[in-house]
């Protein structure tokens, strides 16, 4: 049962250490990626999709400890900041292969592996706000400009940076630091 508890304080570290990197300036406005994946995108490849999920919802809730939601209706709340975040997590969905890769020495596979489950981490979590960008913010498009387009352009500009940074580290992240991707079988279930 202990083990469950040290899982448990990595995954409210995790989701803290996001926050905190999303408090970090941005300085290229919708262009800036999004730091706190990073560290939540690495866990989910460490620990899986379950714990994963999880650090991203409780990342999406500290949005609201620290008064950093912007709030139109409900339902954009909850596209933006349960769901988007949330769905950080799916990178854990690579996390079986990874460790058997690593397991078997194969580093470039698990490279790939981990750059898979990022790229569908980020893509589903930018799809969310794409969705929410011309459901709720279209009307801030501007004049001319179509909302769908306008919310692709913000979202994905966006989505790019954070998979393009967090695919970066990962490169260099899993050949140098193999053995913290390599959990045993029972601390990985």
């Amino acid at each position: 049962m202990s083990k469950k508890y040290g899982v448990l304080t990595e995954v409210a570290i995790t989701a803290a250490l996001s926050m905190t990197l999303s408090l970090v300036p941005d300085f290229f406005s919708w262009f800036t990626p999004s730091l706190g994946a990073l560290p939540l995108i690495i866990f989910a490849l460490r620990r899986g999709m379950k714990y994963g999920l999880l650090a991203g919802l409780i990342w999406g809730l500290l949005h609201f400890l620290m008064a950093k939601v912007y709030y139109l209706t409900f339902s954009q709340v909850f596209i933006e900041y349960i769901l988007a975040f949330s769905s950080m997590g799916l990178a854990g969905l690579s996390h079986r292969s990874i460790q058997k890769a690593l397991r078997q020495n194969q580093r470039f596979t698990a490279v790939i592996w981990a750059i898979g489950g990022a790229f569908t981490a980020t893509a589903v979590r930018y799809f969310f706000h794409y969705l929410a960008g011309f459901i709720f913010w279209g009307s801030y498009a501007p004049k001319g400009i179509s909302p769908y387009w306008y919310s692709f352009t913000v979202n994905a500009s966006a989505g790019l940076a954070t998979f393009l940074l967090v695919a970066i580290v990962l490169v260099f992240l899993i050949p140098s630091q193999a053995h913290f991707f390599l959990l045993d079988k029972k601390a990985a279930s």
